[in-house]
């Protein structure tokens, strides 16, 4: 008997819901805000009341009759939890909680069907489990600014929740019976698909072992893979046999870059040509998939958003018969279907097996995939790359505005709507306020407070309310509608990180001749991250350079009970010939003084043999000026530099000169930890060696400083948290261009003084152990000839 598992909101979403798509969730709740006031609601009640019921149903039961069709080893489970039952003298009560930020003026008892037919189904639950005939339920809506409730009740018998019962269950089996011979058929295609390549590299086995065990034993792993192992392959396979044996039902492959999750796909196209048989999504940014970008996304000017719950359920079940869920594919079947292709690849989110996508659908609250996370499950979150998610999560979990768009947007609506206007006004003053206090600090003008700021946060609030209203209210088609909805947008994110806010979190004030910036910054994400893992069942945190082990530990959200696993390179350490020039200060008082002396040792380097060479430096500046030297002084050589905001064709232009069977030496200047620092493959000859220049320290900056003064408190390592570990990670990065592959053959040469420190050689990894010392342009070129005549 196989039993498909529902709960209660979402099997009534999938068969009842219809109409508009809507942009963002306008008058939904706040999740912090509506747990304390769930909590408030319930704690009314007094002793009559019990909260939080778990109530369960399986269908077809013993004596129900199984509708034709379906097959005789499904059962449906449906679960949830009622908000409340309230135990009255004239019978049972079911009382689910539904808190808004909407006036309370524009609720009436139909304003969501949906919520009337989540009543009915815990009603229904319950009539069975007590035995009783007639059950009331009871729509509670609490109004999150002015805590104000509103209250609607209706009375069901037995007979009438049977009937809506059922008819709901049954319009859903037909899909749960699809969806349990779809799983049938994964779990026998999983487990007869072998390890495609036949063998396992070195240390691939060992990470595959310990990803497998993770998952089975609900656990975190910290693992550091590096280039080589084949980490991508190393863990998505174990993570889909944990799936085949039940420890897990789906996977997220979370990635930074757009190229990680290029690999990806490519591992599980590998895996399909295996006959292996899954259905993988890849989620693709909205500003990508959007089929009328001039268009904003209400429903009256856009088609695709108009009528979108009536025509999706349809493309979900067409779509289905598809195993990948490309981009291509999603956008081909959100057009036959005339819907929303972002939304649909989020609904498609529900079927999958594996979803690859960036982090911020897990980890980010501004976006995160609600559905999944609200209330967590069986998930195994894969995050590649983890090095990069550090400075990622900082920016997830802070908050952000200037002072400037507000007083814009309140002079745009001042004639067309003086209620909202009037909020605008409070939001704008409040900031005015603050910019006035930074006026009065000397110097700068920056200010840095450890509370948050509440008049700010209440005028914001009050700005939500009205927005919320007029939103739902006012369907005239102002030049500024898309702009108000942006600043709602950006709002709840300020109020949501305030809900959040703790001794984690600063307030940074920076002024400007005509703005102000105020940010809510977290300065550790450790607590953060680790309520997000916790939605899923088990997290592999992995990358090639994810050193040292224990501050990734500690600012991912390690805990002590995590599993590390640190790997060593496959790679002979005899095809890589590495130096380490410490005579050269790159200091940034210092730079200035050594521009022709890096000049020279680049040629040095690259003198010997013709090929390809990346070059990766600090900063633009420092690049730039040591790029008009080497082009001078060396004019044999082809040489190219990276500009600041290149586009997509301009980075493939970069990469496409570095061609195998070089007939003239390349040089590229690159910025170090920039899109050219990490995830590209130049395998051979199409790279011959690199030459970091630099510690790759971040720059000195107000947010950087805070963070190191923090971490100083913290740990007494605010230096190496804020500057020295993330600066030898873009070193690392770097440094893992040049070898790709077991025959690969390449040089790379570190310029810095710093290197020669023992607080930074103690940071090394085991495979630099063969390390040459020079000490000028001679040693450089007698150390690489004698490498390179080894050949």
């Amino acid at each position: 008997m196989t039993t498909i598992k529902v709960s209660v909101r979402n099997l009534v979403e999938f068969v009842l819901r219809y109409g508009d798509l809507q942009p963002g969730s306008i008058g939904a709740s706040r999740a912090q805000e509506g747990i304390r006031a769930h909590q408030h609601v319930q704690k009314l009640n007094g002793a009559e009341y019990v909260p939080e019921v778990t109530l369960s149903y399986v269908y077809p039961n013993q004596e129900a009759q199984r509708p034709s069709g379906i097959s005789e080893t499904l059962c449906l489970e449906i679960k949830g939890r009622a908000d409340g039952i309230i135990m009255k003298e004239s019978g049972a009560c079911i009382d689910e909680i539904k808190t808004t930020s909407l006036d309370l003026d524009l609720i009436d008892e139909s304003f969501n069907e949906l919520h009337w037919a989540q009543a009915q189904c815990y009603a229904f639950m319950y009539a069975v489990q007590e035995g009783i005939t007639t059950v009331e339920a009871q729509l509670t809506y609490f109004q999150l600014d002015t805590a104000q409730i509103k209250k609607f009740t209706r009375k069901f018998s037995w007979p009438e929740l049977s009937k809506f019962f059922v008819n709901l269950v049954e319009r859903y089996l037909t899909w749960a019976s699809r969806l349990q011979e779809w799983e049938l058929r994964r779990d026998a295609s999983i487990r007869r698909t072998q390890f495609p390549f036949g063998t396992y590299r070195p240390g691939q086995r060992e990470l595959a072992v310990a990803v497998y065990q993770t998952i089975k034993e609900s656990q975190k792993l910290f693992a550091q893979a590096p280039t080589g192992i084949g980490k991508t392959m190393g863990t998505l396979y174990p993570a889909l046999k944990a799936m085949a044996e039940g420890f897990t039902v789906q996977i997220f492959y979370l990635t930074a870059k757009t190229i990680t999750r290029t690999v990806a796909e490519k591992a599980l196209m590998n895996l399909q040509a295996q006959r292996l048989e899954i259905k993988r999504l890849t989620l693709t940014a909205k500003r990508k998939l959007c089929f009328l970008p001039e268009a904003t996304c209400l429903p009256e000017d856009c088609l695709f958003a108009r009528g979108y719950y009536d025509r999706v359920r349809a493309a979900v079940e067409d779509v289905f018969g598809e195993e990948a869920w490309t981009r291509q594919v999603i956008e081909e079947y959100a057009r036959k279907h005339s819907i929303c292709p972002f939304e649909f690849s989020l609904e498609m989110a529900n079927w999958a097996d594996v979803v690859i996508c960036d982090y911020n659908y897990v980890f980010d609250p501004r976006v995160y995939l609600r559905r999944f996370f609200l209330e967590g499950g069986e998930y195994t979150f894969l995050v590649d790359e983890a090095h990069n998610l550090v400075d990622r999560a900082r920016d997830m979990f802070s908050a952000e505005l200037g002072k400037e768009s507000w007083l814009g947007l309140k002079r745009l609506t001042k004639v067309d709507d003086p209620r909202l206007t009037k909020s605008l006004t409070k939001v704008n003053s409040a900031l005015v306020k603050e910019k006035k206090r930074c006026t009065e600090v000397e110097g700068s003008g920056e200010l840095v407070e450890k509370e948050p700021p509440t008049k700010l946060i209440q005028a914001l609030r009050n700005f939500v309310k009205e927005a919320e209203y007029f939103l739902k209210t006012n369907e005239q088609p102002f030049a500024w509608r898309e702009q108000l909805i942006e600043h709602y947008f950006q709002a709840l994110s300020f109020i949501r990180t305030a809900d959040s806010y703790d001794e984690k979190y600063v307030t940074f004030l920076q002024p400007s001749r005509d703005d102000l910036r105020v940010k809510l910054f977290c300065l550790d994400p450790s607590v953060r991250l680790k309520e997000a893992l916790g939605r899923g069942r088990a997290a592999v945190i992995f990358s090639a350079t994810l050193s040292p082990m224990e501050y990734f530990m500690n600012v991912l959200g390690g805990e002590e009970t995590s599993y590390k696993l640190k790997l060593a390179s496959p790679f002979s350490p005899e095809n890589l010939c590495l130096l380490i020039h410490n005579r050269i200060s790159t200091k940034y008082k210092q730079r200035g003084t050594s521009y022709d002396l890096v000049a020279e040792a680049i040629a040095s380097a690259v003198i010997h043999r013709e090929g390809n060479y990346l070059v990766y430096f600090p900063s633009y500046s420092y690049l730039h000026e040591v790029y008009l030297r080497f082009r001078e002084q060396n004019t044999e050589v082809s040489v190219i530099c990276q500009t600041p905001g290149m586009e997509e064709g301009e980075r493939e232009e970069f990469l496409a000169n570095f061609a195998t069977n070089p007939k003239q030496t390349l040089v590229g200047f690159a910025l170090m930890g920039g899109i050219f620092g990490e995830g590209i493959d130049l395998i051979g000859d199409r790279l011959s060696g690199a030459v970091i220049v630099g510690v790759g320290l971040p720059q000195i900056s107000i947010e950087r400083e805070i963070i190191r003064s923090y971490h100083e408190t913290a740990s007494r390592q605010g230096f190496e948290f804020a500057y020295v570990y993330p600066g030898l990670n873009k070193v690392l990065q770097a440094v893992g261009r040049v070898i790709r592959t077991e025959k690969d053959r390449g040089i790379v040469l570190l310029i810095d003084e710093r290197f020669a420190q023992s607080s930074y050689k103690k940071l090394f990894p085991e495979e630099w152990k063969k390390m040459s010392y020079v000490a000028n342009a001679d040693g450089i070129r007698k150390t690489i000839r004698g490498f390179w005549a080894e050949t």
